[in-house]
């Protein structure tokens, strides 16, 4: 059986009347003429095959059709009124669903102040987080699972993807607590030529392995890897355990583990964070999230 369309406007012109219960107030709350008002009345009245309302001198009441379309009408406005507000807070970039990838060591440094001032701006929008490496991140982004990333050393040229700067790190040495090194403030990268070294595998983030193991290249030695751990905070772990020393980006610092110390290095090299997008994104939360990031705290 087929459906009849109820337009809106009948619909509307239905329940303002049924409100007012007077012909005059009603087109004067609809901003239109009472003949007009009466037209439409008398098309949602064919549509449903019986009268809706009891015309007596001075005053209309509902009928039993009247009476058991009011709610449902009221029901369906209501509705509609509640979809476009949606709508309109999701083209604005005010809610809706934001897919964020991070890599774990920012978890101690910029992410949560990000999400905290994200979520003060935009506290209707839902934040889907990813724990993932830099490399996967960058796969995500091109495959549309996740709409930005937070990682470090993002590629230099990319044609999908764009970067902005979010954070410059230091890097420092990571030595057991009872290394000889760690006695001093400031450790050369070049004496740690000779140590077993801890570092995340290449394939989870390119960037940040080439740019620790250039910073040892730079001093004249290849790194001597022995283990590789692709969280930070186990990397910490095996350094504390005694199974070697590690180069990583300063925040790694708040790792608090009793067996491990963390010294500045002789370089004013930085490592760098970013967020990342990709160029052809029409999502409005992306941009939004941006507008967190470069805002002033």
């Amino acid at each position: 059986m087929d459906r009849p369309e109820l337009p809106l406007p009948q619909l509307h012109a239905f329940v303002v009347l049924a409100e007012e219960r007077h012909f005059g107030h009603a087109a004067a709350r609809l901003g239109i003429a009472q003949p007009p008002l009466s037209q439409q009345i008398r098309r949602l009245e064919d549509k449903v095959g019986h009268p809706l309302f009891r015309r007596e001198p001075g005053r209309i009441t509902l009928t039993p059709a009247g009476r058991e379309l009011l709610p449902a009408a009221q029901r369906a406005l209501s509705g509609l009124a509640d979809g476009l507000a949606a709508a309109r807070a999701a083209g604005e970039g005010r809610s809706g669903c934001l897919r964020i990838g991070f890599a774990a060591s920012l978890a101690l440094t910029v992410l949560p102040d990000l999400l905290r001032r994200f979520r003060d701006r935009f506290p209707d929008v839902h934040l889907d987080i990813h724990e993932m490496t830099t490399a996967p991140q960058l796969t995500a982004l091109r495959d549309k699972t996740i709409d930005a990333g937070l990682l470090r050393e993002p590629p230099e040229d990319d044609p999908d993807l764009d970067f902005a700067t979010v954070l410059d790190e230091r890097f420092v040495a990571v030595l057991p607590s009872g290394h000889a090194l760690a006695a001093r403030r400031t450790v050369p990268v070049a004496s740690l030529a000779d140590e077993p070294f801890i570092l995340l595998p290449r394939e989870a983030g390119p960037g940040l392995h080439d740019r620790i193991v250039g910073l040892c290249t730079a001093a004249s030695h290849a790194p001597h890897v022995t283990q590789n751990a692709v969280e930070w905070q186990t990397v910490c772990a095996l350094v504390e355990a005694g199974l070697g020393v590690s180069i990583a980006p300063a925040g790694i610092r708040r790792v608090r583990l009793k067996g491990v110390a963390f010294r500045a290095l002789d370089t004013p090299a930085r490592t760098r964070v970013a967020v990342a997008w990709r160029r052809d994104d029409p999502n409005p939360l992306t941009a939004r999230l941006l507008e967190t990031v470069s805002a002033p705290d």
